[in-house]
């Protein structure tokens, strides 16, 4: 009997970054059309906006200070929205007042990987963001997201309230743009080949499958 084809996938995004949003669901969308594959998901973590201070900044300060103006970022909106909607996912840019630092989120999604729940974790605190423009800098809705997916309320508010894994949260960011991640999603694929964007469905599913299928090649 062959081998069972195996991949890790590795993925370095951002809560906050529309199209990590976007290129989730094509994942899963990749995933569910290579079922003879075993693929293992790991999300790595990536600060879109480094610069954000812990607390965060009103959403209209940052898009002048990215973007120019929030007039300019409207006809970008405009885009990601249909292309978001193409998905079956809802991107609601309106609703966002507050942009957060993300390295909250990005502890709740490591604490969740103990209990096999990153990748709900990282849904959840996407989907509150992109869809229903919650503060993600609010502990509140922080620890009751955890507790939607399975994490204890008490203890996360505790460790929130602390600088538990804030430096590894930092430094595995720090190495993502050292090794010269730049742009995300960006997937890396048996930690030997690196794509970067949403891609679709179909060809995030070509790259697993090659991927795999080279990967159990060599290892024979």
């Amino acid at each position: 009997m062959a081998a069972p084809l195996q991949l890790r996938l590795d993925v370095v995004s951002d809560v906050v970054c529309p199209w990590c949003y976007i290129g989730k669901r094509r994942l899963e969308g990749a995933i569910a059309l290579t079922t003879h594959i075993d693929v293992s998901v790991q999300w790595r973590p990536f600060f879109l906006n480094p610069w954000i201070p812990r607390e965060g900044i009103d959403r209209d300060a940052y898009l002048e200070a990215k973007f120019g103006s929030v007039d300019r970022y409207k006809g970008i909106a405009s885009n990601v929205a249909a292309a978001a909607a193409e998905e079956g996912l809802e991107y609601n840019a309106d609703r966002i007042s507050r942009q957060p630092n993300t390295v909250d989120c990005h502890r709740l999604i490591y604490w969740a990987e103990r209990i096999g729940q990153s990748g709900a974790m990282k849904q959840r605190l996407m989907e509150l963001y992109f869809r229903d423009g919650a503060d993600l800098t609010n502990s509140d809705v922080l620890v009751a997201a955890a507790a939607q997916c399975g994490l204890n309320a008490d203890q996360v508010r505790q460790q929130l309230a602390s600088d538990q894994d804030v430096d590894l949260i930092s430094r595995e960011a720090q190495t993502a743009a050292d090794a010269g991640i730049s742009g995300v999603p960006t997937f890396l694929l048996a930690g030997k080949y690196a794509l970067s964007g949403a891609y679709p469905s179909e060809q995030l599913a070509k790259a697993i499958h090659h991927v795999a299928t080279l990967d159990l090649q060599q290892a024979s």
